[in-house]
């Protein structure tokens, strides 16, 4: 019976991958229609020599892929312009954060320049540009503005994407804590020294960024005391049976110390010991929090606090609109919003990206937004890595697993393939986009950037096999 499960989830897979293939002949054919009509109606009083914008707030995932969704569908002379605004001055490759927290070397490669299959990105005129790039931060939105951070300045959009993510208190492993490459850098390569020089690391949370990096730390560093702390009942709880067992038994094999169901309620940088819940301690001279991701909502809070669910998302419609009609042309997509997907990831942020653009493209045309997001069981596919040289590849619909173990030849987890999806050569650092701190200024072009060299005692890996 089993093994009949297993057949008809791979038969799905193939499916999926059809329906996938589909869909990107459907967009590029929509591209090239889009390419040759005639530009969509303004909105009535509007005038023709000012775009009208359709903003995103953030180019992680989400955010990056509807702006160039929406820069390749909207027709050439269209009266709408995609505006970005986002903080970081790269794009911020998160899944390889808790390897390079360990290994050292390719710290650099987690910041992938933008710019890449953004057609007419920056520039010194606005006049024509498909996409104007704001390195700054929303810090509000109205109904018909959004409030910048450093400017000061309202920039009034037409239609919003709200693609947030998600942030932590604690920065690394599980986000960077820092808007800027160099100081990001920095920030890895101190967490690299801290885990060289502890003899006793205590890592909290049992999720994918704690057990990468557990397991990473004990590969490296055999010799260490590496004790992982998880409230619940298993590590990677979220996921199915065989991966959580795949994870205890390779935490096992590093000699990784788990403690399940207990939790740190202090921790004592002076006598270097962390308390649990259940009263024991534990001598720590290194503690590594992996736990506390929220949902970056605030920004629809004073306009729209009912959208806002109890624990931080984003409500929305099946369309991705806000789930409040005074916002028909508001969405929100990736982390930020609830969509009952059951294991987020970079997939279905990028998925709902799809539905949230095509919906807008749609709205553009005086179209009804119609299209639709569905949580789909393949986007939730996780690959996690079980030290420097094994890694678990798990899908699972709730009732059957798919496990693919596997093994890892670079210490770089192929991010090369990351740099070539998102348009940038791995691993040439162009620099910051062109940008502009205020809506109506002419943009700057950056400098060329060098990129960060490796560390000294770590080779460089430069490989080829896409992610």
């Amino acid at each position: 019976m089993e093994s009949l499960q297993r057949g008809l989830m791979y038969t799905r897979l193939v499916a999926y991958g059809v329906s996938l293939y589909l869909s990107i002949l459907r967009r590029s054919l929509s591209a090239r229609i889009s390419g040759r009509a005639a530009p969509p109606p303004l909105p009535e009083g509007a005038s023709p020599s000012e775009p009208r914008n359709i903003v995103i707030v953030g180019a992680a995932f989400a955010g990056y892929h509807a702006a160039r969704l929406l820069t390749s569908t909207l027709p050439k002379d269209s009266p709408y312009r995609v505006v970005v605004v986002e903080p970081n001055s790269h794009f911020n490759f998160t899944w390889v954060l808790p390897r390079f927290c360990v290994v050292d070397g390719h710290e650099h490669k987690a910041f992938i320049p933008y710019g890449g299959g953004l057609p007419g990105a920056g520039g010194k005129s606005d006049i024509g540009k498909p996409v104007k790039w704001i390195r700054d931060r929303v810090v509000s939105v109205g109904k018909k503005t959004v409030k910048l951070r450093d400017s000061g300045e309202e920039l009034p959009y037409e239609f919003l994407i709200i693609a947030t993510g998600s942030s932590v208190k604690d920065g690394l492993p599980s986000r960077v804590g820092s808007e800027d490459k160099a100081s990001g850098v920095e920030l890895l390569r101190g967490m690299q020294r801290k885990i060289r020089d502890a003899k006793k690391v205590v890592v909290v949370g049992g999720g994918a960024a704690g057990v990468e990096l557990a397991t990473d730390a004990a590969d490296k560093y055999p010799d260490k005391k590496i004790v992982l702390v998880h409230s619940r009942h298993a590590v990677m709880q979220r996921f199915g049976a065989g991966l959580q067992k795949g994870a205890a038994e390779n935490l096992k094999r590093l000699g990784v110390e788990v403690i399940l169901e207990d939790r740190v309620v202090s921790e004592d940088e002076a006598s270097r010991t962390v308390t649990l819940r259940s009263g024991k301690e534990i001598d720590c001279d290194c503690f590594i929090n992996c736990t506390g991701q929220k949902p970056s909502s605030e920004i629809l809070a004073e306009i729209s606090p009912s959208s806002i669910l109890p624990d931080g998302h984003i409500k929305v419609k099946p369309t991705l609109q806000v789930a409040d009609d005074a916002l028909p042309n508001v969405y929100a997509c990736g982390d930020v919003a609830e969509t009952k997907t059951p294991n987020p990831n970079s997939r279905a942020a990028m998925r709902q990206a799809e539905v949230a653009a095509d919906n807008v493209i749609s709205a553009t045309r005086n179209k009804t937004p119609r299209f639709t997001y569905t949580p789909e069981w393949a986007n939730g596919v996780i690959k996690l890595t079980l030290g420097l040289d094994r890694s678990i590849t798990h899908w699972g619909d709730g009732k059957t697993e798919l496990l693919m173990p596997g093994e890892e030849k670079d210490l770089a987890l192929m991010c090369d393939g990351s740099w070539t999806a998102l348009g940038a050569k791995p691993f040439e650092d162009t620099g910051a986009m062109a940008t502009t701190s205020k809506a109506g200024a002419h943009a700057v072009e950056p400098a060329k950037m060098q990129d960060a060299p490796a560390h000294p005692e770590a080779p460089r890996l430069e490989t080829t096999v896409a992610a």
